[in-house]
């Protein structure tokens, strides 16, 4: 049956799940659960449906999160594998969260995982067509996600934050057509991980990533295909004067939160809001021995390959275009990431 026709017949959100599990004839044994707010689906949270979800099952979950927004801390602990979280659309469907890490957290909440919307600890997640979000605003750490698993999928999703607002702490994860913002350091962690065909957006200055990449990882960040974005100018400062935009409103593309993170930049679309140096050695001139930062093929204004900072390395055409997903995430299990 043609993609068309399929299209055509299923609602949005059930193709959507339909695309994510892939083929093999496992569709057949997925479990099925609905979110609804309003009480019409089996559960109406989505930390509910997470505790209904079989411990280490061999089978996938699927939970089918209606319309509407999800406020609270939510956990899908270790045992919990194989889930799928599946939105109608991203702006409609909202899991969001208010506290960052230097306030009291509400009672119930984790105190392992302070200010963090979602955690996720299993392996084998996925979430399509969804809004990951931390409303706390610019008042310290206040994340949208966490992973702590291996081999997560996010697809055609937002993640909105100001500090760290995606927290990837380990395994690998594959993030395609999603759209993700913050100021501080707001994609960060020592997880390898593919950002393929995203809009990264900054919001006013700051740094894109901060990795921590262990000295053994081969890859630790690596964005394809992806844009850059941010604030436009021209900056109107506070005072109501407009003028150019300032070197404050400009932003890293990363510094190293350990000696060897590694980030990597492959045809990449950078606008002028990014910091023709590029990067930040995180005011330890050491990092700039082992830091492994690179560039392939970027443009746009904020592409500046003869003015980026000399320990960056700018890749030539037999390294960059080897860069492919499957490189990267493909480990000793050969992961690949059903598109």
């Amino acid at each position: 049956m043609a993609t068309g026709t399929l299209a055509g017949t299923l609602a949005p959100a059930l193709l959507g799940a339909f695309l994510l599990l892939g083929s093999g004839g496992a569709a057949a044994k997925d479990r099925t659960i609905v979110v609804a707010p309003d009480g019409t689906g089996d559960h109406r949270t989505v930390q509910e449906a997470f505790a209904a979800v079989p411990d280490n099952s061999a089978d996938r979950t699927v939970i089918l999160v209606k319309p509407g927004i999800y406020d609270g801390q939510k956990i899908l602990r270790k045992e919990k594998n194989k889930v799928t979280l599946q939105g109608e659309a991203a702006d409609t469907t909202i899991l969001t969260w208010h506290i960052n890490t230097n306030e009291e957290q509400p009672a119930g909440t984790d105190p392992r995982y302070k200010g963090t919307a979602l955690v996720v600890l299993a392996d084998d997640f996925r979430a399509d067509r969804l809004t990951f979000r931390n409303t706390s605003g610019d008042h310290g750490q206040a994340l949208a996600l966490r992973i702590d698993g291996d081999r997560a999928v996010v697809t055609n999703s937002r993640l909105l934050g100001w500090q760290d607002t995606v927290m990837l702490n380990n395994g690998r994860h594959y993030f395609r057509d999603s759209y993700i913002e913050g100021r501080v350091d707001f994609i960060y962690g020592s997880a390898t991980a593919v950002f393929d065909r995203c809009e990264i957006r900054s919001k006013n200055g700051g740094y894109v990533t901060a990795a921590s990449t262990p000295p053994e990882r081969p890859y630790g960040f690596v964005f394809i295909d992806s844009r850059l974005t941010g604030d436009p100018a021209p900056w109107i400062d506070p005072a109501g004067k407009i003028e150019a935009r300032p070197p404050g409103a400009l932003a890293f593309l990363g510094r190293p939160w350990r000696p060897y993170g590694s980030v990597t930049f492959v045809n990449t679309e950078m606008g002028a809001h990014i910091r023709p140096e590029g990067w930040d050695n995180w005011r330890k001139q050491d990092n700039e021995k082992t830091a492994r930062y690179a560039e392939y093929n970027s443009r746009g204004e904020g592409a500046a390959p003869g003015k980026r900072v000399a320990w960056s390395r700018q890749l030539g055409d037999a390294e960059g275009r080897g860069l492919t997903v499957e490189k990267i995430l493909g480990g000793a299990d050969g992961w690949r990431p059903a598109m």
